[in-house]
This record gives C-alpha cells, sequence and structure tokens, in this order.
C-alpha cells in the first residue's frame, strides 16, 4: 500500500510539473487551477488500474472521474482567454523574479501534495475492493446531490454574469439565495459523498485526513474566506447580502 501511495504521489507530482513547465511559456499560473481536478481523475485511475476491478472500484473511480470533467469543462471554458488570476499576479508581483521557484513550491507542488491528501480515501478502498452496499449507496446519493448543486450555481453564476444589466451587482437568485457559496457546499458535499462510498471498503480512520483538508480548504483557506474578502472590498451592496444570507450552509433568507 505505501508503494501505491508514493507513486501516485510521484505521478501527481510530474503532472504539475509539467503545467508549471507550460505556465512558464505562458505567463500565466492560472493554469493549475484547470488541473486542480484532473489531478484528482489521474490519481484514481493510477491506483485501480494497479489493483484487480471491483464494484466498489467502478464506482469511485466514476465519482471522481465525473466530478473532474465537470470542473475542469467549466474552468477551461469560464477562464478561456481571460487574464492570469489576481491572486497570482499579486504573487508575481511580490515575488520578482524568484516567483518562477515560488510558482512551483508553493503553488504547483503544493497542489500536487493536496490533491494526494484528499484523495488518501480514494487511493486506500480501492485496492481492498468491496460491493456496491449500503455506503456505496448512500455515498453515490450524497455526490450526487453535490454535483447538482456546484452545476447548477455555477450555471446560475455564468447566466448572472452574461447579462450586461447585472454589471457590477450581487448575485443573489437561485441557489445563490440560500447560501453565498452554493458552489463551494456542492463541492463539499462531493468529497463528502466520496468519503462516505469509500467505508464500503471499512474503516480507516485516518483517511478522514482527506475530507477534513477539503473542507477546511474550501471553510477557510482558498474558498469562502479569501473569496469573502474580495467580495466585500470589490462588491457594493454585498455587505447586506451577506447579512441576510447564510456563508456556507443553505438555508432561508433572514429578513
Amino acid at each position: 500500500m505505501l508503494s501505491l501511495l508514493l507513486w501516485n504521489l510521484l505521478t501527481v507530482a510530474c503532472l504539475h510539473t509539467a503545467v508549471w513547465l507550460v505556465s512558464l511559456a505562458k505567463r500565466d499560473v492560472s493554469i493549475v487551477d484547470l488541473f486542480w481536478a484532473v489531478g484528482f481523475a489521474v490519481v484514481a485511475w493510477r491506483t485501480a488500474l494497479t489493483c484487480d476491478w471491483t464494484p466498489l472500484s467502478w464506482v469511485l473511480v466514476a465519482m471522481v472521474t465525473v466530478w473532474a470533467v465537470r470542473l475542469s469543462g467549466y474552468l477551461t471554458w469560464r477562464n478561456w482567454g481571460e487574464p492570469e488570476d489576481r491572486r497570482y499576479g499579486a504573487m508575481r508581483d511580490s515575488w520578482g523574479r524568484s516567483f518562477w521557484l515560488v510558482s512551483l513550491l508553493t503553488v504547483f507542488w503544493l497542489q500536487a501534495l493536496l490533491t494526494w491528501i484528499v484523495a488518501m480515501p480514494v487511493q486506500t478502498s480501492i485496492p481492498r475492493g468491496g460491493n456496491f452496499g449500503i455506503f456505496a449507496t448512500l455515498g453515490l446519493a450524497i455526490w450526487a446531490v453535490g454535483l447538482v448543486f456546484e452545476t447548477v450555481a455555477d450555471w446560475q453564476l455564468s447566466r448572472f454574469k452574461a447579462a450586461a444589466e447585472n454589471r457590477g451587482k450581487v448575485m443573489d437568485q437561485g441557489l445563490w439565495r440560500y447560501t453565498r457559496h452554493p458552489n463551494y457546499f456542492g463541492e463539499f458535499l462531493v468529497w463528502w459523498g466520496i468519503y462516505t462510498a469509500t467505508l464500503e471498503a471499512g474503516f480507516l480512520w485516518w483517511t478522514l485526513i482527506g475530507p477534513v483538508v477539503m473542507s477546511l480548504l474550501l471553510l477557510k483557506v482558498s474558498g469562502v474566506t479569501l473569496l469573502e474578502k474580495s467580495l466585500k472590498s470589490r462588491k457594493p451592496g454585498y455587505e447586506d447580502y451577506a447579512r441576510r444570507t447564510n456563508t456556507f450552509f443553505p438555508w432561508f433568507p433572514k429578513s
């Protein structure tokens, strides 16, 4: 098992290193976001191809792959032709000539490591195998709700931004009426759904690190917290929207 995990880490690190080389040529680190989900699919498939296939293997690989294709496809469509993300632009300005190395260590390799950690439940349950039982069924249901939630949220936000009359306005319609970050909430459900499905192979307490780290990323690191700071400083009316709308978990708006 340890050998498999280390080879998976090396594989995803090589993938992100290759993407880093492309980013140097393009002078655009934002490309890393397009490959974030791809790394998970690579890890899932590499794990499955080194083991005997079981019903659980098929379910887990399918869950990760469908999620990865949707997210990478959406981000590619959304970011195509756009300038480098302001977060990476600020890093580039701050680090100057050293940015090429800093970006490799703190963006690309860090994402590779996080991918490996978050995917730990998948990597450890596929080799042990299992049938399509109660945990796989429950996990698939949670995953499906999350996938639909984030897909609909992304579609609603894209339509809102595409309308000229909404320029500068705060999105507070559809799912965004019940939570300020429905796409992140959907992502949260996706990964807890995947973790639940992995329990079909048995419980390994330390693999909880996967969904817990993803939850922390969404809530405290690169997701909600970072975006909230940016939106409150850039969007007039966002403070009012924040007062009446739950931050993360969906609920009816406050009057």
